[in-house]
């Protein structure tokens, strides 16, 4: 089973060592440079045109994203992410390289997995996997949800036939 991780950092730096750190873990990474270009690769950016957003179905299974970045942040990736209904359950994490406890606690608040202080580690990286098979799993059982649903024709057909109250007997 492979992951993909869309990583987002504005250091070529920091976003090459997560990179690297994230492939010798075997997943497959898209790295990207911004928030702005992290939401163009989600579908959440806004359309200026029509002034409406499309959102595209992309299979990412986690989002890792620095706190500090120009225009968008890390924090406001997390906050756009957690109000889309087709991402919010895509795990993010977020990395800096401060170690602010108020920022820290308002990202975990607002739904980040985790917080990785700079320079991440292997060791931070080994503690994704859980929070991939969680994600993959949520994923999944959406998709089993709406496979499962009946058409509406179906939940409207006349002879469909509704048990009679009095049919069950009453436990007080």
């Amino acid at each position: 089973m492979e992951f993909h991780v869309l990583a987002v950092d504005d250091s070529i730096i920091d976003r090459k060592l997560i990179e690297r750190l994230l492939k010798t873990s075997s997943y497959q990474v898209t790295a990207v440079e911004s928030g702005v270009k992290a939401l163009e690769f989600l579908g959440l950016l806004d359309d200026e045109n029509t002034n409406t957003h499309v959102q595209k179905a992309v299979e990412v299974n986690l989002i890792i994203t620095d706190y500090s970045m120009p225009s968008v942040t890390g924090y406001d990736l997390l906050r756009k992410i957690k109000e889309s209904a087709m991402l919010k359950d895509i795990p993010v994490v977020i990395m800096s390289s401060e170690n602010i406890p108020s920022r820290i606690n308002n990202c975990l608040e607002q739904g980040a997995e985790e917080f990785f202080l700079k320079p991440v580690q292997q060791s931070d990286v080994n503690k994704l996997r859980p929070h991939l098979m969680r994600g993959k799993c949520r994923t999944q059982n959406q998709q089993n949800i709406i496979n499962k649903r009946k058409p509406l024709e179906e939940c409207l057909s006349p002879d469909r036939t509704r048990p009679r109250f009095n049919d069950f007997e009453l436990v007080q």
